[in-house]
């Protein structure tokens, strides 16, 4: 998550029965990418002063990408820092994801990010064995605890949310936009979505497109896979196509780290996509489903029918396929 500067706002008027209902939209930069709400309002009221402190409060809390932010100073073992409901959330809701997929979500991997240069961090480390196997000593979110306002971590480890913080800025948009009675809402962050009621303009569902997965890093909002209907629900999406690295000898590596291992995930799976209550969770499974790869997330949800879930993937004869779980629209 990176420093934003401004928000954009556009309103068209138009009637709604006997109500004159207004749609206000608002984007701009925030968090390293771009964001993108939309909500339907009969008051004419424009939250945009509102939304950007909101967003100064979630990057203070949660952004290593800024050096004085409160988990900049946690992994920097300043004893002073104390943590807001923020930070306690997302590390509680962290620690219950941690725990269903056996390890696999894992925030405390971010120093091993860093050394593959996929971090705030860049440039950090050499990414040989010895020191991924140092690095690897440290990382287990079981051995990070919160004591009243503080959090409890050994001194070399070092916490990074932005596999979850993202999808977590997009809940907290759409709990102020609920708090203000907004009863029809669409909230995206980076491809990450949540939303409330419907779309009134077009009267149907909020639609959020899937992008098609190219290798060739141009991406064409046009091209979709997918148009999916979303009511009362989130959506995030991660993929492996956009950001990787070669090495000298050509050897493609993906930004998503296998927490067992200390070295990226090697994986068939091009794009995977979760529907879920809320975005932070959807953010956080979809990180984690990247590694897990098709079997073992079909067993996965098994227990977990709560989640829906869409592959996109390359098959063995090295077509694209998809493949819809849990009930996820097609």
């Amino acid at each position: 998550m990176k420093k934003f500067y401004i928000l954009i706002v556009f309103m068209t008027c138009f009637s709604c029965k006997e109500d004159k209902l207004q749609i206000i939209k608002l984007s701009g930069p925030v968090f390293g990418t771009g964001f993108n709400i939309q909500y339907f309002d009969l008051g004419n009221r424009n939250y945009a002063t509102q939304i950007d402190s909101l967003f100064n409060v979630v990057n203070q809390s949660l952004s290593t990408y800024i050096p004085d932010s409160d988990i900049s100073r946690v992994n920097k073992n300043d004893s002073l820092v104390e943590v807001d409901e923020h930070f306690k959330h997302v590390l509680k809701s962290s620690k219950a994801i941690y725990r269903a997929t056996e390890g696999v979500f894992d925030p405390t991997i971010g120093n091993v990010v860093n050394a593959w240069n996929f971090g705030a961090e860049t440039n950090k480390f050499l990414t040989d064995s010895t020191t991924i196997d140092s690095l690897m000593q440290f990382v287990g979110l079981n051995r990070v605890g919160l004591v009243g306002n503080r959090i409890k971590k050994p001194k070399s480890g070092y916490l990074e949310f932005n596999a979850i913080a993202k999808g977590y800025g997009v809940d907290v948009i759409a709990e102020f936009l609920k708090s203000q009675n907004v009863e029809n809402y669409l909230v995206e962050i980076g491809g990450e979505v949540r939303t409330l009621g419907v779309n009134i303009e077009k009267a149907k569902p909020w639609k959020v497109g899937l992008q098609r997965p190219r290798f060739d890093g141009i991406s064409d909002p046009n091209d979709y896979v997918l148009a999916v209907p979303l009511k009362n629900e989130a959506m995030a999406t991660s993929g492996s196509y956009r950001k990787f690295k070669v090495d000298e000898n050509g050897n493609r590596y993906t930004h998503i780290i296998n927490t067992k291992t200390g070295y990226p995930t090697k994986t068939n799976v091009l794009s995977v996509s979760v529907i879920a209550e809320d975005c932070m969770k959807a953010d956080a499974y979809a990180t984690a489903f990247q590694v897990m790869g098709v079997e073992k997330v079909k067993t996965f949800l098994n227990t977990h029918p709560e989640l829906k879930v869409y592959f996109i993937y390359e098959a063995s004869s090295k077509e694209m396929k998809t493949l819809a779980l849990n009930g996820f629209p097609e």
